[in-house]
């Protein structure tokens, strides 16, 4: 999903209120973040949040907010490689409170995890949680964006680029949001008669129009 793609989502997300809270949390997670590499960012052992990352790391250079630079806590990390792949779930034992944790759960938060955060959060770490609605993981969080599958009108993946987008971007005023290129900033073709005239098909229609890809 590129920045065209990502503009697209928020132009038919004002209308809901969901722009306003990706925004929200955004914000809130880029203002906690006060020290380089203090972002700390872990998954679930089944699913790292390499995608994420690696966007956060992208917006943190592109605005130059190196307190945005975000390292990757892994479950298992190789023994050699790359000294940034080889992060492992000690680091949030030594977390301090001028630190952030950003936790990336898009299944239910295992006990193993939900007993570190509790050990981070005892530390004074401030704890983001990005989930599906888990009430236990929530509960320890600070600050929470929920994504429920069955009400909401973007995919996980999509909520994480637009999360990532947020907290890079310049703060405005109230309003409209700013198009990042002239070609978001048109208007879309009335559907077709039978199309799908639903968020969810609206925004199948655009990004499909946007990417060249289609969009189940």
């Amino acid at each position: 999903m590129n920045a065209d793609q990502v503009e697209a989502l928020r132009v038919l997300l004002a209308p809901t209120g969901w722009l306003d809270r990706t925004r929200s949390f955004a914000r809130a997670l880029r203002t906690s973040a006060r020290t380089p590499q203090g972002l700390l960012v872990v998954g679930t052992p089944a699913d790292e949040p390499w995608h994420l990352t690696a966007h956060l790391a992208d917006e943190s250079r592109l605005a130059g907010i190196p307190e945005l630079s975000p390292t990757l806590i892994r479950w298992a990390p190789p023994p050699t490689g790359p000294e940034h792949l080889r992060v492992g779930m000690d680091r949030l034992q030594a977390a301090s409170r001028d630190e952030t944790l950003l936790v990336v759960s898009p299944q239910v938060a295992p006990g193993d995890l939900l007993e570190r955060l509790d050990d981070a959060r005892k530390l004074g770490v401030t704890i983001f949680a990005l989930d599906r609605g888990d009430a236990d993981l929530e509960g320890l969080a600070h600050e929470a964006l929920a994504v429920p599958p069955a009400t909401a009108p973007v995919s996980f993946d999509a909520a994480q680029h637009l999360v990532s987008a947020a907290a890079g971007e310049a703060y405005h005023p109230p309003g409209p949001p700013r198009s990042r290129s002239h070609r978001a900033r048109g208007g879309t073709a009335k559907p077709p008669a039978g199309a799908d005239d639903s968020l969810r098909g609206r925004l199948a229609r655009l990004l499909d129009a946007v990417s060249g890809t289609p969009v189940e």
